[in-house]
């Protein structure tokens, strides 16, 4: 069976890469900070994925711009210390107490 490739047009290379970068930015921010086990997805997995785009050459200045700002954000997140889980004060049970009074003798 032969293969046959799909080829993209301009616009359409240009709207996968602008999907590629929105998914990147939504999903890179929330990887990064993670849970209480670290960051969910390593920076060098978002640092990839960026210079897999780059290394496509079909990138607008505006889509270079977007590139180079997650860059950015990457080695910033690089640069700062973690927070120690372990130095963090205890969660609070109720924050706000509840707005109408509570009568317990009426739990079973």
């Amino acid at each position: 069976m032969d293969r046959t490739f799909i080829t993209l047009t301009g616009s359409s290379q240009a709207a996968l890469v602008d999907r590629d970068i929105a998914h990147i930015s939504r999903a890179m921010r929330l990887s990064l900070h993670g849970d209480l086990g670290g960051p969910i997805l390593p920076p060098a997995y978002w640092r990839q994925r960026l210079y897999t785009l780059l290394d496509t050459g079909y990138l607008s200045h505006a889509q270079l711009c977007s590139v180079d700002s997650l860059l950015l954000q990457l080695d910033q997140f690089a640069a700062e210390p973690q927070l120690a889980w372990d130095t963090l004060t205890p969660a609070v049970a109720a924050l706000f107490p509840p707005p109408y009074p509570v009568d317990n003798s009426r739990l079973v």
